[in-house]
């Protein structure tokens, strides 16, 4: 039961995770990497941007490294945890959002919408500063009854 704990908990807490990062470190000292992201049109497949997936992708790797070295220990949940808002992030901020893949172009669902909506707001904004919205899963409830 600890663990499932762990895992839901750590999911849940990746979204002020990303919201600071987001806010603080993308739209930072960082910025660099992810001012192409805020371009209206990027013709390249892969964006400097990309490089965000890595950078949070290593910690995970080496949570579970650790975790099961530990034998399945809490390290383990924890990148459970991690990995599962990584996926979702990939599915609702590339595929959904963005569109990068074409695989749900079609949705009604108001959740999903209000998440559009609320990341269409955020790159309004083509430079750094004046954002907002830096959240991934969880955005106003405004963008839901728009």
């Amino acid at each position: 039961m600890i663990s499932f704990l762990i895992f839901i908990g750590v999911f849940l807490f990746m979204e002020c995770v990303t919201w600071l990062t987001h806010k603080y470190v993308m739209h930072g000292f960082m910025w660099y990497f992810h001012a192409d992201h805020h371009q209206p049109k990027y013709e390249d497949t892969f964006e400097r941007n990309d490089i965000f997936f890595v950078i949070f992708a290593i910690p995970s790797i080496l949570l579970f490294y650790f975790g099961v070295q530990g034998g399945f220990n809490y390290l383990f949940f924890i990148a459970c945890g991690v990995t599962l808002y990584g996926v979702c992030y990939f599915l609702i901020h590339d595929v959904l959002i963005h569109q990068r893949f074409k695989w749900f172009k079609n949705t009604k669902n108001k959740y999903l919408i209000g998440l559009r909506k609320a990341h269409k707001i955020h790159h309004k904004h083509l430079g750094k500063e004046k954002g907002e919205c830096f959240g991934m899963l969880f955005v106003p409830f405004k963008y839901y009854k728009m």
